[in-house]
């Protein structure tokens, strides 16, 4: 009597014929596939004769407040054995609820239907929208991993649900791709979009990740899992790759930036986003940006709809100010830059150091992440000496890029410097400047300091923290457009010590609710404290206040018996911190 129709993936006749009747007819709930909207029976207009003995239903108790029992509508009542056909007779009397009073899916307005699929695959975020919040871009807020649902099967059997559904669940499953930078796999895409292209609009952000890695073609014992020397090779060779285990080398058939921005070009015209993965390894392979790298004066095919540009492993893209202008001059419109090194090293700095004084102007977002391990340091490592030989210093460079943005994100090794020239190089008329967001690795100190340590027990970088603070706070009022200011340093408990060779010491975070930080926003400050900021506050910006102004850390905190002592109770990261209270928790040493 209830018969679902068959319905194809590639047929969109289901329109009005379709009734959300079951919890069946969603592939996203099942249930069972029998229809709830039955009107059941009364119990006394049922009769049925038998031979045998005649069914009466039992008198319910004179103790129940109700005499007799209410039928609920929906419910699956067993009235007859259907091998009888003199059985059903009263069935012929149970009324069925028409097919008209009941809303078709296909009548819902569409914001229903977005509202039904964001509850299953993740709420959308607009591709058009640059920020929600000050430093908040919808790159930070992981766009594009919300997106790219977990259960993509799953989500794309729900295409099948109506043709509205189609539309709408291709849209979220293509709105997000991720592509190998072979040039088979960007061949193979290519030729699936040619053969569909209506899929190729619902394209936003479209991500692009190069191998560093290629396998070598060698024969494999699948019984043991280990590469076997190949015969035809000479003994001693095949001999040392067997014993060696190499089975890898570079990458032969990677796809250059030429060939990735000509298939983006021609396939994605709605692609707001660009993403450039180039992976990490030792000594890694750089992308080839042209076919023929011996001409000179060339130029990547442009690319006018792309706004933001995120490049993962950036070292293997872009390693000088040149390659930087190359893409930049591809992309006019670019407006947002994310670039995060997969490592850090001294190149890495240098090289942004003499990229970032040239950005173009029409550029006002930059997310820069040259180290993200977020761990302290007992010295800082050799490579931070080298970056001092070259006579470069990245927090000058780094601020000369100010005047034109308006969101700044950065991480890495910091110091007052960067206020400093970046309120010299402003103008409170024509700044743009809104947000600043500063995850510190480490501040800047002198080449000959030997102990430039991090953490909450080391004074010295205490000091130098509330330094770089004082200064963010006495540019202020050269930086008049800024309503979010915050600067953090991270500890998750691990310790770079230098002993012998670099290791890595698995040790607990101190205590991670007191690592320095000030954040300033809507006019209210938390953070660190002391009369220096507090006085330069009321000067550059009279209307920001602290929240709260505690003199000693509220709880039993302090270095005992050579370590930090904390109640367990202690998680919760307090409002105000006073400098001059780190000095209990050095206890007149350095600690790390």
């Amino acid at each position: 009597m209830f018969t679902d129709p068959a319905q194809d993936s590639r047929t969109e006749e289901a329109g009005p014929n379709l009734y959300l009747m079951t919890t069946a007819s969603t592939p996203a709930t099942p249930g069972p596939s029998s229809p709830t909207t039955v009107m059941a029976l009364p119990i006394e207009q049922i009769k049925i004769d038998d031979d045998e003995d005649e069914i009466i239903p039992p008198i319910r108790p004179s103790s129940t407040p109700f005499p007799q029992a209410d039928m609920v509508e929906g419910d699956i009542q067993c009235l007859q054995r259907l091998n009888d056909p003199d059985r059903m007779e009263g069935l012929n009397q149970i009324p069925l609820s028409s097919a008209s009073s009941t809303k078709t899916l296909c009548a819902l307005p569409t914001e229903i239907h977005d509202c039904i699929l964001d509850h299953l695959t993740g709420v959308r975020a607009s591709a058009t929208s640059r920020t929600t919040t000050a430093g908040r871009t919808k790159v930070l807020r992981s766009w594009g991993t919300a997106l790219r649902h977990a259960r993509r099967r799953e989500v794309a059997e729900l295409a099948r649900v109506s043709p509205k559904w189609r539309e709408l669940v291709q849209d979220r499953l293509y709105r997000h791709l991720k592509i190998k930078g072979t040039t088979d796999s960007i061949l193979q895409a290519y030729e699936w979009f040619c053969d569909h292209p209506h899929l190729q609009a619902y394209v936003k952000h479209i991500e692009i990740w190069f191998p560093v890695f290629q396998q070598k073609n060698m024969t494999f014992d699948r019984t043991l899992r280990i590469p076997t020397p190949n015969p035809d090779r000479p003994r001693g060779q095949g001999a040392a790759e067997f014993i060696n285990g190499v089975t890898y080398k570079c990458p032969t058939s990677n796809s250059t930036l030429e060939d990735v921005f000509e298939f983006v070009q021609s396939t994605f015209r709605e692609a707001c986003i660009l993403t450039l993965e180039g992976g990490d390894r030792k000594k890694p392979p750089m992308v080839k940006h042209f076919r023929n790298s011996q001409v000179k004066g060339q130029t990547l095919p442009t690319i006018s709809r792309i706004r933001t540009l995120v490049c993962k492993g950036q070292w293997n893209i872009i390693r000088s100010n040149e390659d930087f202008q190359t893409i930049a001059a591809a992309l006019p419109n670019l407006n947002e830059w994310h670039g995060i090194y997969a490592k850090p090293k001294s190149k890495s700095y240098i090289s942004m150091a003499a990229t970032l004084p040239h950005i173009p102007l029409n550029l006002t977002h930059l997310n820069i992440c040259l180290e993200n391990d977020y761990r302290r340091e007992a010295v800082s490592p050799t490579f931070v000496r080298k970056i001092g030989q070259k006579e470069v210093h990245f927090c000058t460079e780094l601020a000369k890029a100010i005047p034109t943005l308006e969101h700044v994100a950065f991480t890495g090794r910091i110091c007052r410097c960067f206020f400093d020239d970046a309120a010299k190089l402003s103008n409170p008329r024509t700044s743009r400047l809104k947000s600043i967001d500063l995850i510190v690795k480490n501040v800047c100190r002198p080449a000959f300091v030997w102990n430039d340590g991090t953490g909450i027990t080391d004074m010295q970088f205490i000091v130098a923290f509330e330094q770089l603070v004082l200064g963010a706070v006495k540019s202020l009022d050269k930086l008049a457009a800024l309503e979010v200011l915050r600067i953090r340093f991270i500890d998750l408990g691990k310790c770079w010590k230098p002993i012998i060779r670099p290791r890595l010491t698995k040790t607990e975070s101190q205590v991670p609710a007191l690592n320095p930080y000030f954040q300033l926003q809507n006019n209210e400050v938390t953070g660190i404290w002391s009369d220096s900021i507090i006085e330069t506050l009321s000067y550059t910006r009279p209307a920001a206040q602290y929240l709260e102004k505690a003199d000693t850390f509220g709880e039993d905190v302090g270095f005992r018996d050579g370590q930090i002592q904390a109640p367990p109770t202690f998680k919760k990261r307090p409002l105000s911190i006073k400098v001059s209270n780190y000095h209990t928790l050095s206890g007149g040493i350095t600690i790390t």
